[in-house]
């Protein structure tokens, strides 16, 4: 079952729920028992610590966060401590790189490009920093992207701001980035579509960009 992309839409999950059902994905795809898929959700409110252990800067107690009902994970995934909850979008491929014919910076180029296309089909115009990785606006960071790569088939993903509530960022130095500001859609327009919305367009970028070998290359 190598073939097609299947888009599971999980809803709200907690973190530490949704990294075990990525895990058990990516190893079912490892031995093709899966097509590639990919995983749209939002999460509970939760700080995720990258492999990068230097740039994972925490601002609030553990005790301040636990009030606040906020967990913390650490990952195996690229880039430094982030946040995600309720009215950020976030989506986790699960793919084998093979048959994309991708390597790992195209891959990420993709992940980059998809987010732009999205923000760009409700209005904002967002770029891509290669050395940062991740969507910025007018200087301002509004999605995040962060992946792994298990024997040729990729986990975690990209998040983007829509409609969440931007103070978790406060307990973090996001992405490792002093002084960055963090926006939204909502911020941004003073507006956001529905969730309903950003992920069907999500879905047809997705079955554009990573069902075909292509990649970029007709951009």
């Amino acid at each position: 079952m190598q073939d097609g992309l299947i888009i599971q839409d999980l809803g709200l999950t907690r973190y530490a729920d949704c990294l075990a059902y990525q895990e058990e994905l990516c190893a079912q795809r490892q031995a093709d028992v899966i097509a590639d898929t990919v995983l749209l959700t939002e999460h509970e409110p939760v700080i995720t610590l990258g492999v990068r252990m230097a740039d994972n800067k925490i601002l609030a107690m553990p005790e301040d966060l636990h009030r606040q009902g906020i967990e913390v994970c650490r990952v195996g995934r690229g880039g430094a401590a982030t946040a995600h909850n309720p009215g950020q979008i976030v989506m986790y491929p699960i793919l084998k790189l093979s048959r994309l014919k991708m390597g790992l910076s195209d891959y990420v180029h993709t992940l980059g490009q998809i987010g732009i296309e999205v923000l760009r089909h409700f209005d904002i115009g967002a770029d891509w920093r290669k050395q940062t990785p991740g969507l910025w606006v007018n200087g301002r960071k509004i999605g995040s992207v962060g992946v792994q790569v298990r024997k040729g088939v990729t986990l975690h993903g990209i998040a983007v701001n829509i409609c969440n509530d931007l103070s978790i960022f406060d307990a973090i130095v996001p992405c490792g980035l002093e002084g960055v500001q963090i926006t939204s859609v909502l911020k941004e327009l003073g507006r956001a579509p529905s969730m309903q919305d950003i992920k069907s367009c999500l879905t047809e970028l997705c079955m554009h960009y990573l069902t075909r070998s292509e990649g970029l290359s007709d951009e």
